[in-house]
């Protein structure tokens, strides 16, 4: 079951499995009364994936018979594949344990990479936001524009294998900008200090939902610029950035650009482990649908101007399915060129 992973996420994962921090088996009849669920967060505190993970958190178990107490654990490394193969190799499968991981990581597997877990084998329980994804730059670096990165070299920051990886070398390969991509970094917090500190000139890929939760003040004092969008559709609230694909003359060449925009349809997923009880992950889902519709929960996302336009977990599971199963030939094109890069 570990085929292709890395002596280090072994490692970590022997030493979680055997640490003492995963609660026991639980009978069916006492459902989640008087448990505790892990909630796993692939990345490090401040970033998108964290924060929606926390405004979960708080709500979900109001919505789970039982009322289970909910405890979040931030374990970042390998842009989250740590965390994700924590949960498929070492969590117990009883509806215990949640994850939030990166939402390339159906892509990934559609390329070919020996991640060492299955992504159609999880049991997604939803996506409390879909929403498109940015590249930006500080604005003190001077590259305004996609034009202004094929001038100049520009350092962008990323997490290693996810989209603030793969952004920044596609538009290099195809559009001949000059892209910098410095990896090494646990989360997205972690790169805007980076960018504050003039270590990097750009962030590589954060969700625009993101950029107006946790740094509202420097979209409105303009410290930041949006080069572009990846999605399928724009931002309503986001006209002027181009998205991606409309950057592509190419017909071979947009193919390959929506297969990458395809995980944004994933968002920020919130999953349990495979072979986790039906019965468990349909109480799980139903909790999740019924939390989007809690006055508390909507309250708590206005506050803390978070957007929310969800998606269900067999409506993520689909999208995941779907990107797996993506055509040969696109799939391989992208990863040569991501190959080509590492």
């Amino acid at each position: 079951m570990t085929l292709g992973i890395s002596a280090t996420i072994r490692i970590v994962l022997l030493a979680l499995a055997f640490g003492g921090l995963t609660e026991n088996a639980f009978a069916t009849d006492d459902i989640y009364k008087g448990k505790k669920i892990r909630f796993i967060i692939g990345y490090s505190p401040g970033g998108g994936y964290d924060t929606y993970a926390r405004l979960v958190a708080r709500h979900l178990a109001d919505h789970i018979p039982g009322r289970p107490i909910i405890f979040l654990e931030n374990m970042p490394g390998a842009a989250s594949r740590i965390a994700a193969a924590y949960v498929y190799l070492a969590a117990p499968r009883d509806g215990t344990v949640l994850a939030t991981a990166d939402q390339s990581l159906a892509l990934e597997q559609a390329l070919g990479d020996p991640l060492g877990f299955d992504m159609r084998r999880f049991n997604f329980i939803g996506n409390p936001n879909v929403d498109n994804n940015t590249t930006a730059t500080w604005a003190a670096s001077g590259v305004k524009s996609i034009e202004d990165a094929k001038q100049r070299e520009v350092a962008v920051g990323a997490t290693g294998g996810s989209p603030s990886f793969q952004y920044p070398v596609i538009m290099n390969a195809i559009l001949g900008t000059k892209f910098k991509v410095v990896l090494g970094y646990p989360g997205g917090a972690d790169i805007d200090l980076a960018m504050e500190r003039g270590e990097v000139m750009g962030r590589g890929s954060n969700s625009w939902a993101s950029w107006k939760a946790t740094q509202p003040e420097w979209l409105r004092d303009h410290k930041i610029n949006i080069l572009v969008q990846i999605g399928l559709t724009k931002a309503p609230d986001l006209p002027e950035a181009p998205l991606l694909t409309e950057l592509m003359t190419d017909a071979t060449d947009r193919d390959l650009v929506t297969l990458l925009s395809s995980p944004v349809e994933i968002g920020r997923p919130v999953f349990t482990t495979p072979d986790t009880p039906p019965e468990r992950v349909a109480i799980l889902r139903t909790a999740f649908d019924e939390m989007l519709l809690d006055p508390a929960f909507q309250v708590d996302a206005r506050n803390q101007r978070l957007d929310v336009f969800s998606a269900s977990g067999l409506e993520v599971q689909k999208v995941v399915q779907n990107i797996v199963a993506s055509p040969i030939a696109v799939s391989d094109r992208l990863a040569a060129i991501f190959r080509s890069q590492k």
